[in-house]
């Protein structure tokens, strides 16, 4: 007599658990910040009218896969205390198919912390939900004050952020290979928690007083029993068009948008943010019959343009420290319009054509072959030449989307969102080999990851072809 087993339930992959997440995250957000859900509504609107007026914006975001995606395309941020939390944040991100990518250190604007970006790598699993989580650890050796570094650690040595639950979802994951269905479902309801607002501090008034006093970022991390989500970020098609109407909305904008001006040709990343929001606490005196007051949470719009090559970015970084190191703008905003003019002036000197930008070799493109090119191909010899092929038409590019951060821009978000001007002045270097082992894992270099997927797609296109090994040529 032949016995039956039940069949193994197969598992889900890491994109469909990454945007069960996802959406689990931002209808928390939302309910936790109403003004993000009008943040969401503002900027689906602006997208809708940019896709509506400009059809070749249409057609160039369909043709490099990315249309499908705007509408679920969002950025998270998150700040951890110590080295464990932060070892067990990147295994619960790796079960979402999000890897570390990139170093920041932004103790060199004045911000205690040196981060990271987890997000998907491969270009497929980009297009399905490109979700990232900026992801920053306290570096409590920048606190002066010896004894309040080690009262800060002591707290924090103290509290579990991970539910056991998810971590021994963590553990089947990483023993099994993947999760079922079920167990998908399960594991996001119980990181969610890690990432939940709870309005009762950890500490006393007075301790969170003294760690507000050092920096208010060095209390928002220390003080709570967990890191809670700081923003989620939607992705926008005109930043300047939703930096107008927020106040429409009963939205307050911060003065000014960080990263390049406005161009027809959009790089690297732009980013807005609204206030962060004045939260009621308690405190842990008396059990919690002190009340106070704390800022940390905000809603933040990005919009997204080409990656940068290492001579582009260099290029941007030498622009941009120029106008910052000459027009600074206040608190108030009141030198907001003379700062875009200079930034927009001295930004003439970065090529504004596609074109221009990949022929000298400052930007990243991804290639493909046309119909007209692989007809063509069919029984006769084609120029072996990519600039050839591009004039001919038989060669297409499109512009790789930037899907990393910039540390001066979230350092500005960070200041101007923590309701001040303030500036530390950390006399310390990147200890990016500290960021590292207390990751577990090397993050991955974001400009050689775009180079790959550059020479790959120029690999697959020529082969369309019937051509190979052509070498792209750069202007000097």
């Amino acid at each position: 007599m032949s016995r039956s087993f039940p069949m193994p339930q197969a598992f889900v992959s890491p994109d469909r658990i990454r945007s069960l997440f996802t959406e689990a995250m931002s209808q928390m957000y939302r309910a936790e910040v109403p003004q993000y859900g009008t943040l969401i509504e503002l900027v689906a609107d602006v997208n809708a009218g940019c896709l509506e007026k400009d059809p070749d914006l249409r057609d160039r975001l369909a043709r490099a896969g990315e249309l499908e995606r705007i509408d679920v395309e969002r950025h998270g941020a998150i700040r951890l205390g110590t080295a464990d939390e932060l070892f067990t944040i990147r295994r619960l991100f790796a079960v979402m198919g999000m890897q570390p990518v990139g170093y920041y250190d932004l103790s060199v604007a004045g911000v205690p912390v040196h981060s990271t970006s987890f997000r998907p790598i491969d270009e497929a699993a980009l297009n399905v939900n490109p979700f990232r989580v900026f992801t920053s650890l306290l570096r409590l050796e920048l606190i002066k004050d010896e004894g309040l570094r080690g009262e800060a650690e002591a707290i924090l040595a103290k509290r579990r952020i991970y539910t056991p639950r998810a971590v021994a979802l963590i553990e089947r994951h990483e023993q099994k290979g993947g999760l079922t269905e079920t167990e998908a479902t399960e594991f996001v309801a119980e990181a969610l928690e890690t990432f939940r607002w709870h309005g009762e501090a950890t500490v006393s008034a007075e301790t969170y007083k003294r760690l507000h006093d050092a920096h208010r970022l060095i209390a928002d991390v220390v003080s709570f029993k967990g890191p809670h989500i700081n923003h989620l970020t939607p992705r926008t098609l005109d930043i300047d068009a939703v930096q107008a109407r927020m106040p429409e909305r009963g939205i307050t904008p911060k003065a000014v948008i960080e990263g390049p001006p406005r161009r027809h040709c959009d790089i690297l990343l732009r980013q807005t943010s609204f206030k962060a929001l004045e939260e009621a606490i308690a405190f842990s005196d008396d059990d919690g019959a002190i009340q106070g007051t704390h800022t940390a949470r905000f809603g933040e719009i990005e919009q997204r343009g080409v990656a940068l090559t290492a001579k582009g970015r260099a290029l941007y970084d030498q622009l941009l420290a120029s106008v910052r190191g000459e027009v600074q703008v206040g608190a108030g905003g009141a030198k907001a319009g003379a700062y875009d003019d200079e930034l927009a002036a001295r930004f003439k000197a970065l090529p504004d054509s596609w074109d221009e930008l990949r022929r000298a070799d400052l930007a990243f493109f991804r290639y493909s072959a046309t119909s007209a090119g692989i007809a063509a191909a069919v029984g006769s010899t084609l120029p072996g030449d990519p600039e050839a092929l591009i004039t001919s038409g038989y060669l297409a590019f499109t512009p790789i989307v930037y899907e990393d951060f910039l540390p001066v821009s979230a350092a500005g978000i960070f200041q101007s969102n923590l309701g001040t001007d303030q500036q530390q002045n950390y006399a310390t270097r990147s200890n990016r080999d500290a960021f590292e082992a207390a990751l577990g894992a090397t993050a991955q270099d974001e400009l050689a990851l775009y180079a790959e997927r550059q020479a790959a797609s120029l690999d697959s296109a020529l082969a369309a072809l019937s051509l190979a090994g052509l070498p792209l040529k750069t202007v000097a």
